[in-house]
C-alpha cells in the first residue's frame, strides 16, 4: 500500500531550496560549466579550497565569474591563517595561527590580524570564512586541533575568538565560528572516525561553550557544527546530527541554558568519516538538516557535480517521504539566502586600511625563547633536521613548514634532512640520528619538531641527537607541551611561513629592533 504523503510545495521550489542549503566545492582554478548551471538553478553557496587558488588575481576573476551567474552568492573558504591556509597553500601563510595569537594574548593584535586577513579575502571576492576555531585545546593529545586553538584556557580562547570575529567581520567577511560545541577534548580526528567526549554538561558549560557564547555575543554570522559525540547532550547522534545540540543548545534562548544563536548553522564536511562511514552522506545530510543545520558543507573530498545532485535529490526525496519537514528545509534555505544578501550589501574590504606587516609582527611577538647558556647566532650554512609527523587532513600536505627555507634564504647553502616515523621504524633511532650526523658533518644543526609531546619516535630521536650534539638549536612549531631542550629552544606556536621567518631571524641574530 502506498503511504499517504503530505502536500508539499512545487518540485521547482523544493529543488531550489535543496540546492540552496548546499556548500559544494569543485576542482580547478576556473568555474566548471556544471557549477555555473546550478547557480542559475538555485545554488547559493560555493566553497573554495587550496586546489582552486593560484594567486589573488586569479581568485578574484574566479569569484567574479561566479557572481556573474548569481549576484547574491556566498563564496566560502577555510582560511584560518597559520597552519590551515588556502590562500597561500603552496607557500605558507603570511599570518600566524590562533595558538600564536593566544600566546601573545593581545586582543587588539588578534583583531588587527583578523581584519587584515578579512581584507585580503574580501578583495578576492570571498565573503564567508570557515573560521575562527573556538575550540579549547584541553587535551594535549588532540591530533586535529592543536595550534588551531587559541589555547587551553576557556576565557583566553573566548576573548580572542570574539576579537577574531569582530576583526574579520569589520572587513566585510562573515565569520563561521567552529567546531561547535567544541572539538578540543578529543584524541580522535573526526576526518577519520567519530570522536567521543565524555565531559558532563557542567564541564561543557564551563569550558567548551565559553568561547562560543563569546562568539555569539560578538555577532558571528555563522557557526560550524562538529562531528563529535557528546553523550551528555545526545547519547546517539554526533552534534552535527543532534537536535539537542543544534536546536536545543545552540538555538535555545540563554534563559533556557542555550546560546540564543539565530545565524547560519553550517556543518563540517559531510564527507568526513565520522558521518559518511556511519550514516552515509545522503542520510547524514537529511539528519543534519532535520536536526537544525542550515547549510551542508561538502566538497573537500567529494568535489564534482554528482555529489551535488545526489544530495539535492536526497533532500527533495526526504521531504516528499516525510523524513524532513518541508518548513525546516525552507527555513534553512531562507537563512542561507539572507546571509548571501547581507554579504552582497556589505561589499568588499576596500574601506579597510591595509596592514601588510601585521602577520610577521604577530609571529615575532609569539616566539618564546629559552637558552641553556650562551648561544652564538648562526652565520654560515647549517644543516636542518626536520622531524616531520604525518599532516592531518585539515592542514594538508601541500603547505610547506619548517625553518629550512627561511634559513636557506638567509644562509645560502643550508641543507635539510627530513625524518619521519616510518624512517625511524625502518632503521631504528640510532641509525636515523647517525645518518643525520653524517649528513651534517661539521655544520651546526637546527632540529625542527612539531608537537614533540605527541610523537614518541620524535622525542626519542631528538633526545639522541641532543646527546650527540648538545649545541643543536631546537625549533618547536607545534604546541610547546614538552620541556624546552637544546642549546637554544624556540617555540613558535605554529608552522606558518611568518613563524618560520621569525624563528630564522632569532637563529641568525637578525632579530629586528623594536618598532621594525
Amino acid at each position: 500500500m502506498t503511504p499517504l504523503v503530505r502536500s508539499v510545495r512545487p518540485a521547482d521550489t523544493l529543488t531550489r531550496d535543496a540546492l540552496a542549503v548546499l556548500q559544494p566545492g569543485f576542482t580547478g582554478t576556473t568555474a566548471p560549466d556544471w557549477l555555473l548551471r546550478r547557480l542559475g538553478e538555485g545554488l547559493v553557496s560555493v566553497g573554495l579550497f587550496g586546489r582552486n587558488v593560484a594567486d589573488p588575481a586569479q581568485l578574484a576573476a574566479l569569484t567574479g565569474r561566479l557572481r556573474s551567474e548569481r549576484g547574491e552568492l556566498i563564496v566560502a573558504i577555510d582560511e584560518e591563517g597559520g597552519d590551515v591556509t588556502r590562500l597561500e597553500v603552496r607557500g605558507g601563510s603570511s599570518f600566524p595561527g590562533n595558538h600564536a595569537l593566544g600566546a601573545v594574548d593581545d586582543t587588539e593584535l588578534t583583531r588587527a590580524v583578523a581584519r587584515e586577513l578579512g581584507r585580503r579575502l574580501a578583495d578576492c571576492g570571498i565573503n564567508l570564512n570557515w573560521a575562527p576555531s573556538a575550540d579549547v585545546n584541553s587535551n594535549p593529545a588532540n591530533p586535529v586541533i592543536g595550534v588551531r586553538s587559541f589555547g587551553a584556557d576557556p576565557q583566553l580562547v573566548a576573548r580572542h575568538t570574539a576579537a577574531y570575529v569582530e576583526g574579520l567581520q569589520s572587513a566585510g567577511v562573515a565569520a563561521c565560528t567552529k567546531h561547535f560545541p567544541g572539538h578540543g577534548d578529543t584524541a580522535v580526528d573526526s576526518h577519520h572516525d567519530l570522536p567521543r567526549i565524555a565531559a558532563g554538561l557542567p564541564t561543557l558549560q564551563e569550558r567548551e561553550l565559553v568561547p562560543f557564547r563569546a562568539a555569539v555575543a560578538a555577532g558571528t554570522r555563522a557557526v560550524m557544527s562538529a562531528h563529535i559525540l557528546l553523550p551528555a547532550l545526545d547519547a546517539e547522534h554526533p552534534a552535527t546530527l543532534s537536535p539537542a545540540a543544534l536546536h536545543g543548545l545552540l538555538r535555545a534562548p540563554e534563559a533556557e541554558g542555550g546560546l540564543g544563536f539565530d545565524g547560519l548553522i553550517v556543518t563540517d564536511g559531510m564527507e568526513m568519516q565520522a558521518i559518511s562511514a556511519t550514516y552515509g552522506i545522503e542520510r547524514g545530510s537529511v539528519l543534519a538538516l532535520a536536526a537544525g543545520a542550515d547549510a551542508l558543507c561538502v566538497g573537500g573530498g567529494l568535489a564534482d557535480e554528482d555529489i551535488v545532485l545526489r544530495l539535492r535529490d536526497a533532500l527533495v526525496r526526504a521531504v516528499r517521504e516525510g523524513q524532513l519537514p518541508e518548513q525546516r528545509l525552507a527555513d534553512a534555505a531562507a537563512r542561507v539566502r539572507a546571509l548571501a544578501g547581507r554579504a552582497r550589501r556589505t561589499g568588499t574590504g576596500e574601506g579597510t586600511a591595509p596592514a601588510p606587516g601585521i602577520g610577521l609582527t604577530a609571529a615575532r611577538r609569539a616566539l618564546r625563547i629559552t637558552a641553556t647558556g650562551p648561544y652564538r647566532p648562526l652565520a654560515e650554512p647549517v644543516h636542518v633536521a626536520a622531524f616531520t609527523p604525518l599532516a592531518n587532513i585539515a592542514v594538508g600536505d601541500e603547505t610547506p613548514w619548517g625553518v629550512a627555507a627561511e634559513l636557506a634564504r638567509l644562509l645560502p647553502g643550508t641543507e635539510t634532512t627530513t625524518c619521519t616515523a616510518e624512517a625511524a621504524a625502518a632503521t631504528g633511532t640510532a641509525a636515523l640520528v647517525d645518518g643525520l650526523l653524517t649528513a651534517a658533518a661539521d655544520r651546526r644543526l637546527v632540529a625542527v619538531v612539531r608537537d614533540v609531546h605527541r610523537h614518541p619516535w620524535m622525542a626519542d630521536a631528538l633526545h639522541t641527537l641532543l646527546a650527540a650534539r648538545p649545541d643543536t638549536a631546537v625549533v618547536e612549531m607545534g604546541v610547546p607541551q614538552a620541556p624546552p631542550q637544546g642549546a637554544l629552544h624556540i617555540a613558535t606556536h605554529g608552522a606558518a611561513r611568518v613563524c618560520a621567518q621569525a624563528a630564522a631571524e632569532v637563529l641568525t641574530g637578525r632579530w629586528p629592533s623594536p618598532g621594525e
